[in-house]
């Protein structure tokens, strides 16, 4: 068959590629130039999909990257796999969504299938999308398909992929969810009903409040054994030896990324309509949001024992990309964290081998090589990002003082001078 995918990111490339690897014509639609020309020259921006995928779906014309939305018009099915941030007010922002579906709109035809993949609110599929589509004239169930389906995708984790993870479908009608669920079965193993999209647009928020509110509970956690003078992390590893009725969260300096920060608020968000306070999410959100603030204080801590203050200091953050062995700096909580340090003065410099450059404040910085002599001369060493491919053994041997918010270093067998989060 052929698709067209709008947005080109972590989750619509990949997606991309997927459907592509089973022949079917893929027409990748992106309004970033920057994008469209690399796919062309064969090249991947994202780190779970290969060059060597891309250039061959691209030779045999599977792959079509393209920055004109009329290629809907061959299409049989449009997925929209758009941003869907936080506004300055920490509102939802849906305008990325708006857009796309104003361009699908204009190409809409007898016979499409439109499923959005982008985290909204739930009601946005059918509140939104539905009334926008129908007044082309067209009857939804009847003359075009519309259903949500979560986006699952988890950058460098390898052992679940699009095919094996369970893919959730709600339509806005039956026939909907039916014709939407019939396009995914072409790549994904394990497809899911649900009775709307409403159900379907809660599942994916559900998943992710899960995770921030167990996050935030850990990190609180965290603070109280630091008072206490307890060792939080191997507190959770013995609670974690419990073979039911416990599952393993573990504290750091914030969440990252482009769901857990951002989905429980389009929740929260969406429950004021019925005058209903989410205090789970609020009070885990205060807190994980807070953590950058607190990981600031530890340094200071850390610094005051070597009879120094931030103002002046050399700090040394590895890693800025808000998870392990990726790329990814969406939402991540170095950025707060290089902020706070900057505004007390701090020379701040930073090494990530995924990330080349960084941005804080319009401030643009340069990952520095990772080296004895940049060790040696920091004041103290901040573990953000536990990348498997530093050697701790020796970023410990060289530091004077690190502050480990990962327990990145807990492989080490001498850590005197790791203070852990």
């Amino acid at each position: 068959m052929k698709l067209a995918i709008i947005g080109l990111g972590y989750v619509g490339l990949p997606l991309a590629v997927a459907f592509g690897k089973r022949n079917n014509v893929v027409f990748g639609i992106d309004l970033d130039e920057s994008k469209i020309f690399s796919l062309r020259s064969g090249k991947s921006y994202i780190g779970d999909v290969s060059d060597a995928d891309v250039k061959s779906l691209i030779s045999k014309g599977f792959l079509n990257p393209t920055l004109d939305y009329s290629v809907i018009k061959e299409a049989e099915a449009v997925i929209v796999c758009v941003p869907t941030p936080l506004g300055k007010s920490r509102e939802p922002d849906i305008s990325y969504v708006l857009n796309a579906a104003k361009e699908i709109k204009k190409y809409l035809k007898p016979g499409h299938v439109v499923i959005l993949e982008s985290t909204v609110y739930p009601g946005a599929t059918e509140e939104i999308l539905l009334p926008l589509f129908e007044s082309s004239g067209l009857k939804c169930g009847k003359d075009f398909y519309l259903a949500f389906s979560p986006e699952r995708v988890d950058p460098g984790r390898k052992g679940f992929t699009l095919e094996n993870t369970p893919k959730i479908v709600g339509g806005v009608n039956r026939e909907s969810t039916e014709k939407a669920a019939g396009i995914y079965e072409k790549v994904c193993n394990h497809v899911i009903k649900v009775s709307s999209s409403r159900s379907a647009e809660m599942a994916k928020l559900l998943e992710n409040t899960f995770r921030a509110v167990n996050i935030g509970l850990v990190n609180e956690i965290a603070q109280l054994c630091y008072e206490m003078g307890i060792n939080v992390w191997e507190v959770i590893e013995a609670a974690a030896t419990k073979p039911y009725g416990f599952m393993k969260f573990v504290p750091g300096p914030g969440i990252g990324g482009h769901c857990i920060p951002i989905d429980p608020l389009y929740l929260s968000w969406k429950a004021k309509a019925f005058r209903f306070t989410t205090r789970f999410i609020d009070l885990a959100d205060d807190i994980n949001q807070g953590m950058q603030k607190y990981v600031v204080s530890r340094i200071a801590d850390c610094l005051n024992m070597q009879k120094k203050a931030i103002n002046g200091s050399t700090i040394l953050i590895l890693g800025v990309s808000y998870k392990k062995d990726v790329a990814d700096v969406r939402e991540t909580p170095a950025y707060e964290v290089i902020k706070l340090l900057m505004k007390k003065g701090a020379n701040v410099l930073y090494n990530d081998p995924f990330v080349n450059r960084f941005i804080v404040e319009n401030k643009e910085f340069v990952s520095k090589k990772l080296d004895k002599n940049l060790l040696e001369t920091s004041d103290c060493v901040v573990i953000i990002t536990d990348h498997s491919v530093y050697d701790y053994e020796f970023i410990v041997k060289y530091s004077n003082i690190i502050l480990d918010t990962r327990n990145a270093t807990k492989v080490c067998k001498e850590r005197k001078n790791v203070i852990l989060l």
